[in-house]
């Protein structure tokens, strides 16, 4: 059975997803006080998590960790707006640097930023340690 990380087109595929993703949400006015600068390292943090969860290698969690997941949410107090815009603009994305458009794809796609970003917006309104969403693992 070949992998969401394969199909997707692997580690190149899915870095020019996040550049193409990355640039819109800096230029976003929804997503602008979130997105405030140009990060050196975002891209790759981006594509190493969404190839992770996709079957791809571990290198998020063997350089990263979750916890910094945790950490760069934290207090950002993120709106359903900008959470919705968030997926808006990923899912955009896809189409425009040619990602796999058949329905199963698309649709472990949409469920991956519904969930994700749903850790995040819990998260980033945590006032404790108990606020936060449970999970301390990147998903598969």
């Amino acid at each position: 059975m070949t992998s969401l990380y394969e199909h997707s087109g692997g580690d190149g595929a899915l870095h020019r997803l996040e550049e193409t993703f990355y640039d819109k949400v800096l230029a976003d006015p929804v997503l602008r006080e979130l997105f405030t600068e140009r990060r050196p390292h975002h891209v790759d943090h981006l594509t190493w998590f969404t190839a992770e969860s996709f079957g791809g290698p571990p290198r998020f969690t063997e350089k990263l960790g979750f916890a910094h997941i945790i950490d760069v949410h934290r207090g950002l107090r993120i709106t359903d707006e900008q959470r919705d815009r968030f997926v808006e603009l990923y899912l955009e994305s896809l189409d425009e640097v040619g990602m796999p458009d058949d329905a199963p794809f698309r649709q472990a796609f949409r469920e991956h930023l519904e969930f994700g970003s749903r850790v995040a917006q819990q998260n980033s309104h945590a006032e404790s340690d108990a606020d936060l969403h449970p999970l301390r693992e990147v998903p598969s």
